[in-house]
């Protein structure tokens, strides 16, 4: 076998191994999806995105889709990132389970939560005012605080640099339910592929990651996380218990790691 072929086959196991990945995550949170599409295939996987994202339309606000809109004041990737673990513990069973329906469909506006509380309750605010939520729900329910404010537009690059770390916090209230008790430790890295990533595309690729990993119990209060922003990221096989795999803007038709999660790691791994 030359280098050259086993460059490509390697390529392709890659392709394969984050294919699986993307249609994983889609039979989970919609597993009628898989019979109306080939979630082996890029093709597939795109059409059976473009059908959720149908259902969650923010242009037409119609559809019976469940997103949730997110107010930010000021960002801070890594105090932004532990907030939204705190929101997600937080969420009852119910409202969990339709907005993981829809693929934790999540938009981000630029505003100051403390001028819109009054009209616009939040369903959390952070202890800072940086940036407030509302609850899951369908685009109509959120349709009029989106009217007021403009989508978030964070186009400067993520820099590569130091890690940065927090703990998963417990929501004073309203805590959600779980059949594992909280962790003390236990240590995670998130990590964040910087090459060709703004701010605006590092809050969606985490806020994916974050939200479904206490969705699923990856995530507890009182869990350790180090966010690590390197340029590249390789795929699955690697030690990681979630994966955010999204189009390769300069590889049509394939995909590419955008940022990741490890399951809990030795103690020191930190």
């Amino acid at each position: 076998m030359t280098t050259t072929t086993a460059h490509i086959e390697a390529g392709e196991a890659v392709q394969r191994d984050l294919r699986a990945t993307v249609a994983d995550r889609l039979r989970r949170a919609r597993p009628d999806l898989a019979d109306r599409h080939d979630l082996t295939t890029y093709d597939g996987l795109a059409a059976a995105g473009a059908e959720i994202a149908a259902e969650t339309d923010t242009e037409t606000e119609q559809g019976d889709g469940t997103l949730v809109a997110v107010v930010i004041r000021d960002l801070d990737l890594t105090a932004w990132a532990r907030q939204t673990c705190a929101y997600a513990l937080g969420l009852e069973p119910g409202p969990a389970h339709v907005w993981r329906r829809s693929l934790t469909r999540t938009v981000f506006v630029a505003g100051n939560p403390a001028h819109l509380a009054a009209r616009f309750p939040p369903a959390r605010t952070a202890p800072d005012g940086s940036a407030a939520w509302t609850a899951p729900g369908p685009p109509m329910a959120s349709a009029p605080l989106r009217r007021l404010l403009k989508l978030l537009q964070a186009t400067a690059p993520v820099p590569t640099g130091p890690d940065t770390s927090f703990d998963v916090p417990a929501p004073p209230d309203h805590p959600r339910p779980t059949d594992a008790p909280a962790s003390s430790g236990r240590v995670h890295h998130l990590h964040l592929a910087t090459a060709d990533c703004t701010y605006s595309a590092a809050l969606v690729h985490l806020n994916h990651v974050l939200v479904e990993a206490v969705l699923d119990g990856l995530l507890r209060p009182g869990d350790h996380v180090v966010l690590r922003r390197v340029p590249h990221l390789g795929g699955p096989p690697a030690p990681y218990a979630a994966v955010r795999a999204v189009p390769d803007p300069h590889r049509p038709g394939h995909l590419r790691t955008a940022a990741a999660l490890t399951g809990p790691l030795p103690t020191g791994a930190d």
